[in-house]
């Protein structure tokens, strides 16, 4: 079973960045992994997702212009680079790996990271 662990978060102004690591060990099968994040009182939400195949790229519409995702296949590590960061992005982000359907649905992937908090504060 592939093995994911997130780090990166922290505590950031508005307007600052942070980037996220997401390192997989002991799996194989997935195609791709995502990126999710959950606020307090509210559902886990799609943020990115990176394609291992094709290496095709798609953002939440909330994300578009400041977060962006990369990988280094020798790593085995996924990126979540978030730039310009706003309050409403505060939350635990989690990484998770895509083995089939849409990609936009927390039920199409099977393995999950023990989360890691972003707080970005006014």
């Amino acid at each position: 079973q592939v093995q994911l662990v997130e780090s990166g978060g922290g505590l950031v102004q508005a307007g600052g960045s942070l980037r996220l690591s997401c390192v997989a060990s002991g799996g194989i099968g997935y195609t791709g992994m995502g990126w999710f994040r959950q606020a307090p009182g509210k559902e886990r939400e799609f943020v990115t997702y990176d394609h291992w195949i094709d290496g095709r790229t798609y953002y939440a519409d909330s994300v578009k212009g400041r977060f962006t995702v990369s990988r280094d296949n020798a790593k085995n590590t996924v990126y979540l680079q978030m730039n310009s960061l706003k309050p409403e992005d505060t939350a635990v982000y989690y990484c998770a790996s895509h083995r089939y359907g849409n990609y936009w649905h927390t039920s199409s992937y099977d393995a999950w990271g023990q989360g890691t908090q972003v707080t970005v504060s006014s």
